[in-house]
Protein backbone atom coordinates (compact mmCIF):
# COMPACT_ATOMS: atom_id res chain seq x y z
CA UNK A 1 0.00 0.00 0.00
CA UNK A 2 1.32 3.46 -0.94
CA UNK A 3 2.28 6.12 1.61
CA UNK A 4 -0.74 8.21 0.62
CA UNK A 5 -3.20 5.34 1.01
CA UNK A 6 -1.60 3.97 4.17
CA UNK A 7 -2.06 7.29 5.94
CA UNK A 8 -5.27 8.44 4.20
CA UNK A 9 -3.70 11.67 2.94
CA UNK A 10 -5.80 12.24 -0.18
CA UNK A 11 -9.48 12.98 -0.63
CA UNK A 12 -11.56 11.44 -3.41
CA UNK A 13 -11.07 14.66 -5.36
CA UNK A 14 -7.29 14.30 -5.12
CA UNK A 15 -7.38 10.68 -6.26
CA UNK A 16 -9.45 11.72 -9.28
CA UNK A 17 -7.03 14.59 -9.98
CA UNK A 18 -4.12 12.13 -9.88
CA UNK A 19 -5.80 10.06 -12.58
CA UNK A 20 -6.19 13.14 -14.79
CA UNK A 21 -2.59 14.13 -14.08
CA UNK A 22 -1.25 10.80 -15.30
CA UNK A 23 -3.28 11.14 -18.50
CA UNK A 24 -2.02 14.68 -19.14
CA UNK A 25 1.60 13.66 -18.60
CA UNK A 26 1.20 10.92 -21.19
CA UNK A 27 -0.83 12.94 -23.71
CA UNK A 28 1.45 16.00 -23.59
CA UNK A 29 4.61 13.91 -23.32
CA UNK A 30 5.87 15.85 -20.34
CA UNK A 31 9.50 15.14 -19.57
CA UNK A 32 9.89 16.46 -16.01
CA UNK A 33 7.68 17.49 -13.09
CA UNK A 34 8.74 19.92 -10.40
CA UNK A 35 7.77 18.90 -6.86
CA UNK A 36 7.66 22.09 -4.76
CA UNK A 37 6.56 23.01 -1.28
CA UNK A 38 6.18 26.50 0.22
CA UNK A 39 8.65 26.97 3.06
CA UNK A 40 8.29 29.12 6.16
CA UNK A 41 9.02 32.28 4.15
CA UNK A 42 6.59 31.46 1.35
CA UNK A 43 9.43 30.51 -1.00
CA UNK A 44 9.05 27.40 -3.14
CA UNK A 45 11.66 24.70 -2.59
CA UNK A 46 11.77 21.21 -4.02
CA UNK A 47 13.11 18.82 -6.62
CA UNK A 48 12.61 18.16 -10.32
CA UNK A 49 11.87 14.54 -11.25
CA UNK A 50 11.81 12.95 -14.66
CA UNK A 51 8.23 12.14 -15.60
CA UNK A 52 8.35 8.39 -14.92
CA UNK A 53 9.87 8.91 -11.47
CA UNK A 54 7.42 11.70 -10.71
CA UNK A 55 4.43 9.48 -11.50
CA UNK A 56 5.88 6.76 -9.29
CA UNK A 57 6.30 9.29 -6.48
CA UNK A 58 2.76 10.65 -6.66
CA UNK A 59 1.52 8.34 -3.91
CA UNK A 60 4.84 7.37 -2.34
CA UNK A 61 6.22 10.91 -1.92
CA UNK A 62 9.62 12.39 -2.62
CA UNK A 63 12.26 12.84 0.08
CA UNK A 64 13.52 16.30 1.04
CA UNK A 65 15.95 17.24 3.77
CA UNK A 66 14.26 18.56 6.88
CA UNK A 67 16.83 21.37 7.10
CA UNK A 68 14.65 23.26 4.60
CA UNK A 69 12.60 24.21 7.66
CA UNK A 70 15.70 25.50 9.45
CA UNK A 71 16.57 28.22 6.94
CA UNK A 72 16.34 31.97 7.34
CA UNK A 73 15.89 34.38 4.42
CA UNK A 74 19.60 34.09 3.50
CA UNK A 75 19.14 30.30 3.22
CA UNK A 76 21.31 29.90 6.31
CA UNK A 77 20.52 27.00 8.65
CA UNK A 78 19.80 28.70 11.97
CA UNK A 79 19.01 25.64 14.09
CA UNK A 80 21.67 23.22 15.46
CA UNK A 81 20.41 20.28 13.43
CA UNK A 82 23.23 17.94 14.46
CA UNK A 83 22.41 18.16 18.15
CA UNK A 84 19.85 16.13 20.10
CA UNK A 85 16.42 17.10 18.79
CA UNK A 86 18.02 19.11 15.99
CA UNK A 87 17.33 22.38 17.80
CA UNK A 88 13.59 21.68 17.50
CA UNK A 89 13.28 19.25 20.39
CA UNK A 90 12.12 16.63 17.88
CA UNK A 91 13.84 13.36 17.05
CA UNK A 92 12.55 13.60 13.46
CA UNK A 93 14.52 16.82 12.88
CA UNK A 94 17.91 15.53 14.05
CA UNK A 95 20.87 15.16 11.71
CA UNK A 96 19.29 16.76 8.65
CA UNK A 97 16.98 13.75 8.36
CA UNK A 98 14.55 13.33 5.49
CA UNK A 99 10.91 14.31 5.33
CA UNK A 100 8.53 13.46 2.49
CA UNK A 101 7.02 15.85 -0.03
CA UNK A 102 3.56 14.47 -0.84
CA UNK A 103 2.05 16.03 -3.98
CA UNK A 104 -1.40 17.58 -4.03
CA UNK A 105 -2.69 16.44 -7.46
CA UNK A 106 -5.32 19.20 -7.55
CA UNK A 107 -2.49 21.75 -7.76
CA UNK A 108 -0.99 20.29 -10.95
CA UNK A 109 -0.05 22.73 -13.70
CA UNK A 110 1.79 22.51 -17.00
CA UNK A 111 4.30 25.34 -17.20
CA UNK A 112 3.72 27.60 -20.23
CA UNK A 113 7.27 28.98 -20.14
CA UNK A 114 9.21 25.72 -19.75
CA UNK A 115 8.60 23.10 -22.43
CA UNK A 116 7.68 19.62 -21.26
CA UNK A 117 7.48 20.63 -17.60
CA UNK A 118 4.77 20.03 -15.01
CA UNK A 119 4.46 21.64 -11.59
CA UNK A 120 3.03 20.23 -8.35
CA UNK A 121 2.61 21.79 -4.94
CA UNK A 122 3.34 19.40 -2.09
CA UNK A 123 2.61 19.00 1.59
CA UNK A 124 5.42 17.75 3.81
CA UNK A 125 5.08 14.78 6.17
CA UNK A 126 7.24 12.74 8.48
CA UNK A 127 7.82 9.05 7.76
CA UNK A 128 4.96 8.06 10.08
CA UNK A 129 2.49 10.17 8.08
CA UNK A 130 2.23 13.12 10.47
CA UNK A 131 2.33 16.56 8.87
CA UNK A 132 5.54 18.45 9.60
CA UNK A 133 4.30 21.06 12.12
CA UNK A 134 6.45 23.81 10.56
CA UNK A 135 5.01 23.37 7.05
CA UNK A 136 2.79 26.41 6.60
CA UNK A 137 0.50 24.93 3.94
CA UNK A 138 -0.35 22.18 6.41
CA UNK A 139 -0.96 24.78 9.11
CA UNK A 140 -3.27 26.83 6.91
CA UNK A 141 -5.28 23.74 5.97
CA UNK A 142 -5.82 22.98 9.66
CA UNK A 143 -7.14 26.53 10.18
CA UNK A 144 -9.49 26.15 7.20
CA UNK A 145 -10.71 22.87 8.69
CA UNK A 146 -11.56 24.60 11.97
CA UNK A 147 -13.47 27.26 10.04
CA UNK A 148 -15.27 24.53 8.10
CA UNK A 149 -16.38 22.89 11.33
CA UNK A 150 -18.29 26.11 12.02
CA UNK A 151 -19.99 25.83 8.64
CA UNK A 152 -17.98 28.51 6.82
CA UNK A 153 -15.50 28.98 4.00
CA UNK A 154 -12.86 31.71 3.70
CA UNK A 155 -12.94 33.74 0.48
CA UNK A 156 -10.02 35.94 -0.56
CA UNK A 157 -9.18 38.18 -3.49
CA UNK A 158 -5.66 39.46 -4.08
CA UNK A 159 -4.24 42.87 -5.01
CA UNK A 160 -0.49 42.45 -5.37
CA UNK A 161 1.94 45.31 -6.06
CA UNK A 162 5.50 44.64 -7.20
CA UNK A 163 8.31 45.99 -9.39
CA UNK A 164 9.66 44.83 -12.75
CA UNK A 165 13.02 46.22 -13.85
CA UNK A 166 15.26 45.70 -16.85
CA UNK A 167 18.08 43.38 -15.80
CA UNK A 168 21.36 45.15 -16.61
CA UNK A 169 23.87 42.97 -14.76
CA UNK A 170 22.89 39.75 -12.98
CA UNK A 171 26.12 39.88 -10.89
CA UNK A 172 27.12 36.31 -11.62
CA UNK A 173 30.89 36.52 -11.16
CA UNK A 174 32.30 34.18 -8.48
CA UNK A 175 32.83 37.03 -6.03
CA UNK A 176 29.12 37.85 -6.21
CA UNK A 177 28.08 34.51 -4.67
CA UNK A 178 27.16 34.38 -1.00
CA UNK A 179 24.42 34.07 1.59
CA UNK A 180 22.85 36.24 0.36
CA UNK A 181 24.51 36.97 -2.98
CA UNK A 182 25.04 40.38 -4.54
CA UNK A 183 21.77 41.82 -5.88
CA UNK A 184 21.59 42.58 -9.61
CA UNK A 185 21.97 45.96 -11.28
CA UNK A 186 18.68 47.09 -12.81
CA UNK A 187 17.08 50.05 -14.55
CA UNK A 188 13.41 51.13 -14.54
CA UNK A 189 10.97 50.54 -17.37
CA UNK A 190 9.06 53.75 -16.63
CA UNK A 191 9.67 56.96 -14.70
CA UNK A 192 6.54 56.45 -12.64
CA UNK A 193 4.38 58.83 -10.58
CA UNK A 194 1.83 59.20 -13.39
CA UNK A 195 -0.56 56.83 -11.63
CA UNK A 196 -2.59 54.69 -14.06
CA UNK A 197 -1.38 56.77 -17.00
CA UNK A 198 -1.83 54.82 -20.23
CA UNK A 199 1.45 56.14 -21.66
CA UNK A 200 3.39 54.74 -18.69
CA UNK A 201 1.51 51.45 -18.98
CA UNK A 202 2.45 51.17 -22.63
CA UNK A 203 6.12 51.55 -21.72
CA UNK A 204 5.84 48.45 -19.54
CA UNK A 205 3.37 46.60 -21.76
CA UNK A 206 5.89 44.35 -23.57
CA UNK A 207 6.91 42.53 -20.39
CA UNK A 208 3.49 42.82 -18.75
CA UNK A 209 1.92 41.04 -21.71
CA UNK A 210 4.49 38.25 -21.58
CA UNK A 211 3.72 37.72 -17.91
CA UNK A 212 -0.05 38.11 -18.34
CA UNK A 213 -0.27 35.44 -21.04
CA UNK A 214 1.71 32.91 -19.02
CA UNK A 215 -0.20 33.62 -15.81
CA UNK A 216 -3.50 33.05 -17.60
CA UNK A 217 -2.13 29.92 -19.29
CA UNK A 218 -1.08 28.69 -15.84
CA UNK A 219 -4.75 28.81 -14.83
CA UNK A 220 -4.54 31.54 -12.20
CA UNK A 221 -7.69 33.72 -11.87
CA UNK A 222 -6.20 37.00 -13.09
CA UNK A 223 -8.57 39.99 -13.23
CA UNK A 224 -6.48 43.04 -14.08
CA UNK A 225 -3.00 44.35 -14.82
CA UNK A 226 -2.45 47.93 -13.65
CA UNK A 227 0.27 50.52 -13.50
CA UNK A 228 1.11 51.55 -9.95
CA UNK A 229 2.45 54.80 -8.57
CA UNK A 230 6.21 54.30 -8.53
CA UNK A 231 8.77 53.77 -11.31
CA UNK A 232 8.53 50.25 -12.79
CA UNK A 233 5.78 49.40 -10.30
CA UNK A 234 2.65 47.48 -11.25
CA UNK A 235 -0.25 45.64 -9.68
CA UNK A 236 -1.94 42.36 -10.61
CA UNK A 237 -5.34 41.56 -9.10
CA UNK A 238 -6.99 38.15 -8.81
CA UNK A 239 -10.62 37.09 -8.54
CA UNK A 240 -11.87 35.91 -5.14
CA UNK A 241 -11.55 32.19 -4.49
CA UNK A 242 -12.29 29.90 -1.56
CA UNK A 243 -10.10 28.15 0.95
CA UNK A 244 -6.66 26.96 -0.09
CA UNK A 245 -6.80 28.33 -3.66
CA UNK A 246 -5.99 32.03 -3.04
CA UNK A 247 -2.90 31.14 -0.98
CA UNK A 248 -1.72 28.69 -3.63
CA UNK A 249 -2.39 31.34 -6.28
CA UNK A 250 -0.12 33.81 -4.52
CA UNK A 251 2.69 31.27 -4.13
CA UNK A 252 2.53 30.22 -7.77
CA UNK A 253 2.13 33.79 -9.01
CA UNK A 254 5.22 35.13 -7.26
CA UNK A 255 7.40 32.26 -8.37
CA UNK A 256 6.05 32.36 -11.93
CA UNK A 257 6.56 36.12 -12.31
CA UNK A 258 10.19 35.93 -11.21
CA UNK A 259 10.92 32.99 -13.51
CA UNK A 260 9.17 34.46 -16.55
CA UNK A 261 10.76 37.89 -16.10
CA UNK A 262 14.26 36.46 -15.73
CA UNK A 263 13.91 34.38 -18.91
CA UNK A 264 13.18 37.57 -20.86
CA UNK A 265 15.92 39.76 -19.43
CA UNK A 266 14.00 41.41 -16.59
CA UNK A 267 14.15 41.31 -12.81
CA UNK A 268 10.88 41.15 -10.87
CA UNK A 269 10.89 41.75 -7.13
CA UNK A 270 8.23 41.48 -4.45
CA UNK A 271 10.52 43.20 -1.95
CA UNK A 272 8.44 45.90 -0.29
CA UNK A 273 10.79 48.88 -0.72
CA UNK A 274 13.86 48.32 -2.92
CA UNK A 275 16.88 50.55 -2.19
CA UNK A 276 16.68 52.41 -5.48
CA UNK A 277 16.19 56.13 -6.12
CA UNK A 278 12.58 57.37 -6.21
CA UNK A 279 10.93 53.97 -5.69
CA UNK A 280 7.58 53.63 -3.96
CA UNK A 281 6.77 50.88 -1.45
CA UNK A 282 4.62 47.93 -2.58
CA UNK A 283 1.76 46.44 -0.59
CA UNK A 284 -0.42 43.36 -0.74
CA UNK A 285 -4.06 44.15 -0.03
CA UNK A 286 -6.07 41.10 1.01
CA UNK A 287 -9.82 41.22 0.33
CA UNK A 288 -11.61 38.72 2.53
CA UNK A 289 -15.06 37.51 3.45
CA UNK A 290 -16.61 34.51 5.17
CA UNK A 291 -19.38 32.58 3.42
CA UNK A 292 -21.76 29.87 4.52
CA UNK A 293 -20.90 26.38 3.28
CA UNK A 294 -24.54 25.46 2.87
CA UNK A 295 -26.12 28.42 1.10
CA UNK A 296 -23.05 30.44 0.13
CA UNK A 297 -24.39 33.50 1.96
CA UNK A 298 -21.88 36.20 2.85
CA UNK A 299 -21.62 36.30 6.65
CA UNK A 300 -20.36 39.91 6.49
CA UNK A 301 -23.36 41.25 4.57
CA UNK A 302 -25.74 43.39 6.60
CA UNK A 303 -29.47 43.19 6.07
CA UNK A 304 -31.15 45.92 4.05
CA UNK A 305 -31.42 49.11 6.03
CA UNK A 306 -28.79 47.94 8.51
CA UNK A 307 -25.19 48.83 9.27
CA UNK A 308 -22.29 48.50 6.82
CA UNK A 309 -21.54 45.04 8.24
CA UNK A 310 -23.50 42.28 9.90
CA UNK A 311 -22.90 41.72 13.64
CA UNK A 312 -20.72 38.75 12.65
CA UNK A 313 -18.75 40.98 10.28
CA UNK A 314 -18.28 43.72 12.88
CA UNK A 315 -16.98 41.25 15.44
CA UNK A 316 -14.67 39.64 12.87
CA UNK A 317 -13.34 43.11 12.04
CA UNK A 318 -12.86 43.73 15.75
CA UNK A 319 -10.70 40.61 15.93
CA UNK A 320 -8.50 41.77 13.05
CA UNK A 321 -7.86 45.07 14.83
CA UNK A 322 -7.35 43.47 18.24
CA UNK A 323 -4.63 41.12 16.99
CA UNK A 324 -3.09 43.44 14.38
CA UNK A 325 0.16 43.98 16.27
CA UNK A 326 0.79 40.31 17.03
CA UNK A 327 -0.17 39.19 13.52
CA UNK A 328 2.04 41.84 11.85
CA UNK A 329 4.97 39.42 11.77
CA UNK A 330 2.84 37.23 9.45
CA UNK A 331 1.46 40.06 7.30
CA UNK A 332 4.80 41.90 7.16
CA UNK A 333 7.57 39.36 7.83
CA UNK A 334 10.63 41.26 6.58
CA UNK A 335 12.75 44.02 8.09
CA UNK A 336 12.22 46.02 4.92
CA UNK A 337 8.43 45.82 5.03
CA UNK A 338 8.13 48.10 8.04
CA UNK A 339 9.51 50.99 6.01
CA UNK A 340 6.09 51.11 4.33
CA UNK A 341 4.11 52.06 7.45
CA UNK A 342 4.16 55.84 7.11
CA UNK A 343 1.57 58.49 7.84
CA UNK A 344 -0.26 60.08 4.88
CA UNK A 345 1.20 57.50 2.52
CA UNK A 346 -1.70 55.29 1.37
CA UNK A 347 -0.38 52.71 3.85
CA UNK A 348 -1.65 52.13 7.39
CA UNK A 349 0.29 53.01 10.52
CA UNK A 350 -2.30 52.06 13.17
CA UNK A 351 -4.98 49.43 13.81
CA UNK A 352 -8.14 51.17 12.58
CA UNK A 353 -10.86 50.64 10.02
CA UNK A 354 -12.79 52.93 7.73
CA UNK A 355 -15.62 52.94 5.27
CA UNK A 356 -13.95 52.97 1.81
CA UNK A 357 -10.89 54.85 3.07
CA UNK A 358 -7.43 53.99 1.75
CA UNK A 359 -5.57 55.37 4.76
CA UNK A 360 -6.86 52.79 7.24
CA UNK A 361 -5.63 49.29 7.99
CA UNK A 362 -8.95 47.62 7.14
CA UNK A 363 -11.12 49.18 4.48
CA UNK A 364 -14.78 48.09 4.58
CA UNK A 365 -16.35 47.69 1.14
CA UNK A 366 -19.95 46.93 0.25
CA UNK A 367 -22.98 47.61 2.39
CA UNK A 368 -26.47 46.47 3.36
CA UNK A 369 -27.76 43.82 0.98
CA UNK A 370 -24.52 43.75 -1.04
CA UNK A 371 -23.29 40.15 -1.43
CA UNK A 372 -19.81 41.49 -2.35
CA UNK A 373 -19.36 43.01 1.13
CA UNK A 374 -15.79 42.40 2.25
CA UNK A 375 -12.88 43.59 4.33
CA UNK A 376 -9.77 44.81 2.55
CA UNK A 377 -6.79 44.48 4.89
CA UNK A 378 -4.09 46.84 3.61
CA UNK A 379 -1.44 45.87 6.15
CA UNK A 380 0.41 43.19 4.18
CA UNK A 381 3.59 43.32 2.14
CA UNK A 382 3.92 41.30 -1.09
CA UNK A 383 6.72 39.17 0.39
CA UNK A 384 4.40 37.69 3.03
CA UNK A 385 3.86 33.94 3.27
CA UNK A 386 0.22 33.72 2.10
CA UNK A 387 -0.58 30.68 4.23
CA UNK A 388 0.46 32.49 7.41
CA UNK A 389 -1.11 35.79 6.30
CA UNK A 390 -4.49 34.18 5.65
CA UNK A 391 -4.37 31.86 8.67
CA UNK A 392 -3.69 34.83 10.94
CA UNK A 393 -6.69 36.67 9.47
CA UNK A 394 -9.10 33.79 10.02
CA UNK A 395 -7.90 33.10 13.56
CA UNK A 396 -7.99 36.78 14.54
CA UNK A 397 -11.41 37.30 13.01
CA UNK A 398 -12.97 34.26 14.64
CA UNK A 399 -11.60 35.31 18.03
CA UNK A 400 -13.38 38.60 17.51
CA UNK A 401 -16.61 36.71 16.75
CA UNK A 402 -16.23 34.44 19.77
CA UNK A 403 -15.57 37.38 22.11
CA UNK A 404 -18.00 39.81 20.49
CA UNK A 405 -15.27 42.41 19.91
CA UNK A 406 -16.44 45.86 18.83
CA UNK A 407 -14.23 47.52 16.18
CA UNK A 408 -15.37 51.01 17.21
CA UNK A 409 -16.41 53.80 14.82
CA UNK A 410 -15.10 54.31 11.30
CA UNK A 411 -11.88 56.34 11.23
CA UNK A 412 -12.52 59.07 8.68
CA UNK A 413 -9.21 60.82 9.51
CA UNK A 414 -6.98 57.74 9.68
CA UNK A 415 -3.67 59.39 10.51
CA UNK A 416 -5.18 61.45 13.32
CA UNK A 417 -7.38 58.83 14.97
CA UNK A 418 -6.10 57.50 18.29
CA UNK A 419 -5.47 53.76 18.10
CA UNK A 420 -2.81 51.13 18.70
CA UNK A 421 0.11 51.82 16.39
CA UNK A 422 1.36 49.05 14.17
CA UNK A 423 4.89 47.80 14.95
CA UNK A 424 7.63 50.08 13.64
CA UNK A 425 10.17 47.28 13.21
CA UNK A 426 10.28 43.55 12.68
CA UNK A 427 11.79 43.13 16.16
CA UNK A 428 8.79 44.92 17.68
CA UNK A 429 6.44 42.67 15.69
CA UNK A 430 8.31 39.52 16.74
CA UNK A 431 8.09 40.57 20.38
CA UNK A 432 4.36 41.23 20.00
CA UNK A 433 3.85 37.70 18.64
CA UNK A 434 6.08 36.08 21.26
CA UNK A 435 4.13 37.71 24.09
CA UNK A 436 0.67 37.09 22.62
CA UNK A 437 -1.19 34.33 24.49
CA UNK A 438 -3.88 34.07 21.82
CA UNK A 439 -1.57 33.09 18.95
CA UNK A 440 0.47 30.78 21.20
CA UNK A 441 -2.75 28.87 21.81
CA UNK A 442 -4.20 29.15 18.29
CA UNK A 443 -1.02 28.21 16.39
CA UNK A 444 0.68 26.23 19.13
CA UNK A 445 3.60 27.34 21.28
CA UNK A 446 5.95 25.11 19.26
CA UNK A 447 5.21 26.88 15.98
CA UNK A 448 5.33 30.37 17.51
CA UNK A 449 8.70 29.67 19.17
CA UNK A 450 10.00 28.20 15.90
CA UNK A 451 8.95 31.20 13.84
CA UNK A 452 10.25 33.69 16.41
CA UNK A 453 13.63 31.91 16.39
CA UNK A 454 13.95 32.18 12.60
CA UNK A 455 12.91 35.83 12.54
CA UNK A 456 15.29 36.68 15.37
CA UNK A 457 18.15 35.07 13.43
CA UNK A 458 17.32 37.36 10.50
CA UNK A 459 17.20 40.40 12.80
CA UNK A 460 20.54 39.54 14.44
CA UNK A 461 22.24 39.33 11.04
CA UNK A 462 20.80 42.73 10.17
CA UNK A 463 21.97 44.22 13.47
CA UNK A 464 25.51 42.96 12.84
CA UNK A 465 25.78 44.86 9.53
CA UNK A 466 27.13 48.41 9.39
CA UNK A 467 24.67 50.42 7.28
CA UNK A 468 25.38 53.21 4.81
CA UNK A 469 23.54 55.55 7.19
CA UNK A 470 25.81 54.70 10.13
CA UNK A 471 28.97 55.15 8.09
CA UNK A 472 27.79 58.50 6.72
CA UNK A 473 26.58 59.67 10.14
CA UNK A 474 29.58 58.78 12.30
CA UNK A 475 32.72 58.04 10.26
CA UNK A 476 33.72 61.66 9.70
CA UNK A 477 32.03 63.14 12.78
CA UNK A 478 33.83 61.11 15.44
Amino acid sequence: MSFVRRHGLWSDEQHEAATRLRRIVEEQKLEVIRFSFPDQHGILRGKTLVAAEALAALESGCSITSTMFAKDTAHKTVFPVFTSGGGFGMREMEGAADALMVPDPTSFRVLPWSAGTGWLLCDVHFADGRPVPFATRNLYKSVLEKLGQRGYDFVAGLEVEFHIFRLDDAKMSPEHAGQPGTPPDVSPLSHGYQYLAEQRYDQMEPVLEIIRRDIVALGLPLRSVELEYGPSQCEFTFAPRKGLEPADTMILFRSAVKQIAHRHGYHATFMCRPKLPNVFASGWHLHQSIVSRTGGDNAFMASAGGDFLSPFGRNYLGGLLKHARASAVFTTPTINGYKRYRTYSLAPDRAIWGRDNRGVMVRVLGGPGDPATRLENRIGEPAANPYLYMASQILSGLDGVDRGLDPGPSADTPYETKADLLPKTLREAVTALKDDAFFRDALGAGFVDYYVHIKNAEIERFQAEVSDWEHREYFEMF
